[in-house]
């Protein structure tokens, strides 16, 4: 860091950072977007070596993790999401709908929510790269073609600026 300052003049420091180790059979990618400035890193259980090495997974984990540069998900699942951040698009939600029959409201409610969740929890995204799945069935597909299963236990989104 001291040798790029002095090369460049221009301060610089480290600012969010993230460093994943593996427990046990999995595997870890990561994404770089090509201009340089928003990246993803992903861990991926697995249910032993030969899962996490074969080449199904090591693709898919890594279209994974181009996945969540392209579409910033919010948490893996809605049990992550914050309870504020729950609290608070309901509220919107019931605001919008405040006009319709009061035994309407919850259901509608409810389905905003569920839509809500479906575009914010990485598990549940529809996957760019073919939208009449999603992230989660993508996973699990190549976790079979490679004959194993794989999790997802966690994920990074750095983006500069």
């Amino acid at each position: 860091l001291t040798e790029t300052v002095s090369k460049t003049g221009e301060k610089i420091q480290v600012g969010d950072y993230a460093k994943y180790t593996l427990d046990g059979p999995g595997l870890i990618r990561t994404y770089i977007h090509f201009n340089a400035k928003v990246g993803t890193m992903i861990q991926i259980e697995t249910g032993g070596e030969a899962t996490a090495a074969s080449d199904a997974m090591k693709r898919t984990a890594s279209d994974i993790a181009m996945h969540i540069t392209a579409t910033k998900p919010l948490a893996l699942n809605k049990e992550q999401i914050d309870p504020k951040t729950i609290e608070r698009e309901k509220a919107i939600f019931a605001e919008q709908v405040k006009n319709k029959p009061a035994n309407m409201i919850s259901k509608i409610v409810e389905g905003k929510m569920q839509k809500f969740y479906a575009e914010n929890c990485l598990l549940q995204q529809a996957f760019v790269k073919d939208d009449s799945k999603s992230v989660e069935q993508v996973l699990n597909e190549a976790a079979k073609e490679a004959g194993g299963r794989a999790k997802i236990t966690r994920f990074v989104r750095f983006e500069v600026g």
